[in-house]
């Protein structure tokens, strides 16, 4: 019993030292281009799935000197541009569409130039289609709200770069087209589309199709550098920006973004690894480009990523898929490296010597094991305290989200408890288990603990 004890208080001593070890890393490499006083970032690093450091650092709005929250609303530009491509897959499996659809049928103006561009050369920028937008241009007409065929009219008469399919050349103009696909196919807006079939889905509540004249909670101020001084950027309005980047969103949507990607809430495993596959042009040479995720490696790491910019603001999500890390920076000033950052984060998990020892440590949540709700009123029988050992005792509460969680002796930090059943348990961040078990009157008497093999049984007091 004392050595199963000892274990168990090891493993999550470890598991939170992990999490403290890198945050003083992360804060030094963050410190080093962000302060408290000038427009900052927003960072989040998750571990399977689960946050394990987040912050903001320096300022919303510097006229009115209030500090970036970790809930702070930023335009995430490009990153746009993989919502648009799931919603694109999405009706791909609705049957609505066919990757390989000439845009044609769906987009009038390309009847003609577009006759040999499908939905999949727009996807991955392969489509030869020159990317001249108005998000390029200057004065005053960056000020004026644009329908998506105004948007399309801009562009629609320039002569294609080159054969479809032959080379890659990023282009927003192509995402502009697969927004006004998803609206004629749905008919619905691209905003209502995003809304409904993925911010209500998934739970993104402060994520947001971008309207610099809604009233938007959090919103943050972007910022620019003029003459060695920082000054608002200039007003743009993101209809302009479109499919192509005009959403809003916080570090903790992104994660939940994310995760509903890898758990294949929003669409199937094969159409998931579709989006996440390099392309392959017509020559068999293959781009490190699928549908709005870029590839690239850190050392021996494959990563997954895809940056964003608009006026005054840049940002980053980056997925270590070895490693399991996710990384999300979000920040209101296009004056600072957020990509070096980001990558520098990430070089602490790819080269540091103790990740593979922690992550034999942390137990991975497995697809299959999904966790079930259970009523409040079940998890508060739960509630108490259980008796390992004579004055030693294992606490179980239930926090005001209604999550149930575990405090052993001598510790702060609670550890969530996931329903498999009414009355079993497991924990993510260690491989442990814990059920509940009653006695004839339907009463909680005691729980069983399994951890690796070992079982202890604690009575509840």
């Amino acid at each position: 019993m004392n050595n199963f004890f000892t274990t168990l208080t090891f493993l999550f001593i470890t598991y939170f030292n992990f999490s403290q070890s890198y945050e003083s890393k992360i804060d030094s490499i963050v410190s080093q281009q962000y302060n408290a006083n000038d427009p900052g970032i927003a960072i989040l690093v998750a571990k399977d799935g689960k946050a394990i450091y987040k912050k903001a650092l320096g300022k919303s709005n510097l006229e009115l000197n209030t500090p970036l929250e970790i809930n702070s609303v930023f335009q995430i530009g490009s990153i746009t541009k993989q919502f648009t491509a799931i919603s694109i897959l999405m009706l791909v499996e609705q049957g609505k569409l066919n990757i390989e659809d000439k845009i044609g049928k769906y987009i009038p103006e390309y009847a003609e130039v577009g006759k040999d561009i499908t939905i999949h050369h727009l996807l991955n920028h392969t489509s030869g289609i020159k990317n001249k937008t108005l998000l390029s241009e200057k004065n005053y007409t960056s000020r004026m709200d644009r329908s998506p065929k105004e948007l399309i009219t801009y562009f629609k008469d320039e002569p294609l770069e080159f054969i479809p399919g032959e080379k890659f050349k990023y282009s927003n103009a192509g995402y502009i087209l697969l927004g006004q696909i998803i609206e004629t196919i749905s008919k619905q807006s691209y905003g209502q589309f995003i809304q409904e079939n993925i911010f209500d889905k998934i739970g993104m509540t402060s994520s947001y199709y971008g309207n610099m004249k809604h009233i938007i909670p959090n919103r943050t101020t972007g910022y620019i550098v003029e003459q060695n001084d920082f000054i608002n950027a200039d007003y743009m309005s993101l209809s302009l920006a479109y499919s192509a980047g005009a959403l809003l969103s916080t570090t903790e949507d992104l994660l939940k973004w994310q995760n509903a990607l890898l758990s294949n809430t929003l669409l199937k495993e094969s159409s998931i690894k579709q989006a996440m596959t390099p392309t392959l042009l017509n020559t068999g040479k293959r781009i490190p480009y699928g549908y709005a995720f870029r590839f690239s490696r850190l050392e021996n790491s494959p990563v997954i990523a895809h940056t964003g910019s608009t006026k005054g603001f840049t940002s980053i999500a980056l997925f270590l898929p070895k490693e399991n890390i996710y990384i999300t920076a979000l920040t209101n000033c296009n004056c600072k490296n957020v990509n070096n950052v980001a990558k520098q984060v990430a070089e602490l998990f790819v080269t540091s010597p103790d990740t593979n020892k922690v992550s034999a440590i942390i137990k991975t949540t497995k697809q299959e094991r999904k966790p079930i709700a259970v009523p409040a009123e079940i998890l508060n029988n739960y509630t108490g305290t259980y008796e390992v050992k004579p004055n030693v005792n294992l606490t179980v509460g239930l926090d005001n989200t209604n999550q149930l969680y575990l405090l052993a002796p001598g510790q702060t930090k609670k550890v969530e408890l996931f329903a498999e059943t009414q009355n079993h348990f497991f924990v993510k961040i260690v491989d442990a288990e814990i059920t509940f078990n009653k006695n004839e009157m339907n009463k909680v008497i005691s729980l069983t603990m399994n951890q690796s093999g070992r079982k202890i049984i604690a009575k509840k007091n």
